[in-house]
This record gives structure tokens, C-alpha cells and sequence, in this order.
């Protein structure tokens, strides 16, 4: 990723193709985190392609990473927030197929969420 980067940083002279450059973070990225479910996945290509586009620095790329990783086991009552931050709340059931009910801070009205989607607070 650091080398793409640095290409990136020559875009005068490669006519300004940051955004070739940041898609080809996120398929390597796929590929290198097949492992992660496609919500977790899809963030990690993410904060890839920002970092390669020199808006987001390497460690906090790297630590967003990281935090994709942790495996939650949540149990009601647990504080978690989206992965972007546009759902704040608290679980209120955790249901037979594995979704977990949200009670948002800013409507309280419940919402079912797959656990993948989610990150604790």
C-alpha cells in the first residue's frame, strides 16, 4: 500500500490517476482479507484506497484495520456503533439467527443489525 502511495504522490506526471491507484489498494485489499465478512471487508478496502489517496495516514489506517478484526460477542445491554458511526446504540435482544437488536441513542427506535456490522464502543 505504501508503494501505491508513493504513485499516487507522482500524479503530475501520471495525469492525476489517484483514483487508479486507490482501486487497486481495494482489490488487493479483497484479496488479502477474504477472510473478513463482506460489511468488514468492504471497510478495510475503504480506509485502504483513503490511504492511498494521502487522506488518511498509515497508522490510523492501519488501526482502523486492526479494530475490523476484534470478533464482538455481544450481549445485551453492550454500547456498539456502526462502522461509520450513523448508528449509535445499546442491544436490546439478540435474536435466534444471529442479528442483534439496536436501540438508537438518537431516535430509540430498534433496529436489526447483523454483528458483523457492528463495532463495540
Amino acid at each position: 500500500m505504501d508503494h501505491l502511495r508513493s504513485f499516487h504522490r507522482l500524479a503530475p506526471f501520471l495525469f492525476f490517476n489517484g483514483n487508479t491507484f486507490a482501486e487497486i489498494g481495494r482489490r488487493i485489499t479483497y484479496t488479502v482479507f477474504a477472510d473478513l465478512p463482506e460489511p468488514r471487508r468492504r471497510e478495510a478496502a475503504s480506509f485502504v484506497a483513503h490511504y492511498v489517496a494521502g487522506v488518511l495516514d498509515r497508522e490510523s489506517m492501519v488501526s482502523a484495520i486492526d479494530a475490523l478484526w476484534v470478533s464482538a460477542q455481544f450481549r445485551v445491554g453492550d454500547r456498539v456503533r456502526s462502522f461509520r458511526g450513523s448508528l449509535r446504540g445499546v442491544i436490546v435482544r439478540i435474536l435466534d439467527d444471529g442479528q442483534v437488536v439496536v436501540r438508537s441513542d438518537a431516535s430509540g427506535a430498534e433496529r436489526n443489525c447483523l454483528p458483523e456490522g457492528l463495532l463495540p464502543e
